[in-house]
């Protein structure tokens, strides 16, 4: 109990101190030495698990960021679009304590009286952790100063140097994620990563740095591309030959991909690599129903909805008229992940016993999430949901991408990546043959990057990536490392309606809504329609974002989409890929300066 003791108070000065602008400039000064505690291999479990860190439920709200959706909130990427950014108003993401309390450890583990294989364990799990830092620092900012060790006020130095370049940075990270790769353990406590996590991560940022050094020209980084692409290759094969891991499947494409996002314990699911668990009866809840499912700031966007396939393998695009389709007819014979995804016509919401009628909204696309949505009136369920941090289906889309990217994809390397994600959801295989004769014109249209005899097999590979990953934060980080960020220059656009009249919104044939015009009232309800259900039909008064309505739809009373936004959206590139360092740390530090046109 006394070392527990101790290890709460190193920690929680650690996350005390890093409040503190200077956190980076001092070694540790508490009462407790780290001789006192780091003795035992107990006191570098202790620690280490206070370094934690997983995805979880709110990954949900991450692509709000992305072209999957349109959110009401003041999202950064959004506020860059459509203002005029600088270090003066985007200052968030320069916190370097998390880091500090990382090197505090690697700095004193070593001394623990524990076996040599412990100590590097626990050693792993740091540097692991610590690649997991500077992987976000490397997304934002690219080139950032490199610390693998404590500094102290005398480290004058290093205390003030400059950015080290995005070569350096990265090449640390590869060498702390091949260590812990090599002596993380494989059995570790439920919920916490251990040696397949970290080789997953390890080939995400391989795959990551490849294809970002290939499709950003100004990095000058092309030629060594290939050399993560190699080793994201690697490593997601490693994992698929280990025999490990499969997709979890039941036989049942309706609801085996939805299982995977509401169940309350992932545990013994085949697929999931590192689970983050959640249990509302220990004060750790799940619930975010709200965000997911409602009217609160976020909607999925009707570019979404149209990647997914046909059941049979045929694009959507593809179908006659397809631009101006009705609600109930963009889910007829689709993916079944869309209808695993979002909400469907002829869902039913507990505990209502009838079909749920999309809500219609000024800034809103109609579309609703069910995906991380507990259909459920029981509390404890609601708040119990397990979240799958890393499955094996990325390991997957890792493999068939970096081959792809790399020339050297075959069929039958697509047969056991690819496909066996859309024989899990009941879609038809891929065939790269097909694939690369006939690439969708729409997709070409959207990532004029990619070229090669490999076109139309990348180009699905990367819907396959938006649909499987959908709503779970993978989108905006694939945007960026494509060199795709102009496409978040496209505001969201939401369902279709040709003009004014009656809707089915649930797939009965029975209309459910009514559109009036913006100079209408809408009546009481004695005075309102009812269907032939004998039920009221719900009223919404549509115009323009100029009208007092309750709906924006693109053309007004003639119909359109609806309208989510119209200010219009600027991607500077390439000086949008990265955020610039604040400017109160470049006033501290004149070495660190601004990259990419940032002031």
């Amino acid at each position: 109990m006394k070392r527990y003791s101790i290890y709460i108070a190193i920690l929680g000065f650690l996350c005390l101190s890093s409040c503190d602008e200077d956190f980076m400039d001092r070694y540790p000064q508490t009462s407790i030495s780290p001789e006192e505690f780091f003795k035992t291999e107990e006191d570098l479990r202790l620690y280490v698990n206070g370094l934690l860190s997983l995805p979880g439920m709110y990954e949900y709200q991450q692509d709000q960021s992305s072209d999957n959706m349109a959110t009401t909130g003041a999202i950064e990427i959004k506020s860059m679009l459509t203002g005029s950014p600088n270090s003066q108003n985007i200052t968030g993401g320069w916190n370097w304590g998390r880091l500090r309390n990382i090197n505090y450890f690697l700095e004193n583990s070593p001394n623990a009286d524990a076996s040599p294989e412990a100590i590097q364990h626990y050693e792993g799990l740091a540097r692991y952790y610590r690649a997991l830092f500077y992987f976000n620092m490397v997304k934002r900012y690219s080139d950032v100063p490199w610390y693998d060790q404590l500094l102290n006020p005398s480290d004058e130095e290093l205390l003030y140097k400059g950015r080290d370049s995005r070569e350096t940075v990265v090449a640390g990270m590869m060498e702390d994620l091949a260590f812990a790769a090599a002596h993380v353990r494989e059995d570790v406590p439920s919920g916490t990563p251990g040696n397949w996590a970290v080789k997953n991560f390890f080939a995400r940022v391989a795959l990551y740095e490849g294809t970002y050094r290939k499709y950003h020209d100004e990095l000058g980084l092309q030629g060594s591309a290939n050399e993560f692409l190699t080793l994201a290759r690697d490593l997601a094969r490693e994992i698929m030959d280990s025999g490990n891991f499969s997709l979890h499947q039941t036989g049942n494409p309706e609801r085996d991909y939805a299982a995977l996002f509401n169940s309350q314990d992932l545990s013994g699911n085949s697929e999931v690599i590192l689970f983050n668990p959640y249990d509302l009866n220990k004060d750790k809840s799940s619930d975010i129903n709200y965000t997911v499912f409602g009217t609160y700031e976020q909607s999925p966007s009707r570019d979404l909805v149209q990647t997914y396939l046909m059941r049979d393998g045929s694009r959507f695009t593809d179908q006659p008229g397809y631009e101006t389709l009705s609600y109930v007819e963009e889910f007829e014979n689709r993916d079944p992940r869309l209808s695993q995804t979002l909400v469907y016509p002829g869902w039913v919401r507990e505990p209502e016993p009838d079909e749920f009628i999309p809500i219609l909204n000024r800034n809103f696309t109609g579309y609703f999430q069910q995906k991380g949505y507990n259909n459920t009136t029981d509390n404890v369920a609601l708040g119990s949901l397990d979240y799958p941090s890393y499955r094996y289906a990325e390991v997957l889309l890792t493999y068939a991408e970096a081959m792809a990217e790399l020339g050297t994809l075959s069929q039958s390397d697509i047969d056991m990546s690819v496909n066996l994600l859309r024989q899990r959801a009941g879609v038809a295989d891929l065939q790269l043959s097909q694939a690369n004769a006939q690439p969708d014109p729409v997709l070409m249209d959207r990532y004029p990057q990619v070229s090669g005899p490999m076109t139309g097999v990348l180009l699905e590979i990367r819907r396959e990536r938006r649909v499987e990953f959908a709503l779970e934060g993978y989108r905006y980080d694939d945007l960026m490392r494509w060199s795709a960020g102009k496409l978040l220059e496209n505001i969201p656009e939401g369902m279709y309606f040709p003009g004014l009249g009656k809707y089915d919104m649930t797939g009965d044939g029975i209309e459910d809504i009514i559109l009036i015009d913006k100079d209408a009232d809408i009546p009481g309800d004695p005075q309102k329609e009812t269907n032939a259900l004998g039920k009221m039909l719900i009223y919404y008064k549509a115009g323009t974002v100029d009208d007092n309505v309750t709906v924006y739809l693109e053309n007004g009373a003639q119909g359109g989409t609806l309208v989510t936004e119209t200010t219009a959206r600027n991607f500077e590139d390439p000086k949008f890929y990265y955020r610039p360092i604040p400017f109160q740390q470049v006033t501290l530090n004149p070495n660190l300066e601004q990259i990419f046109g940032w002031e």
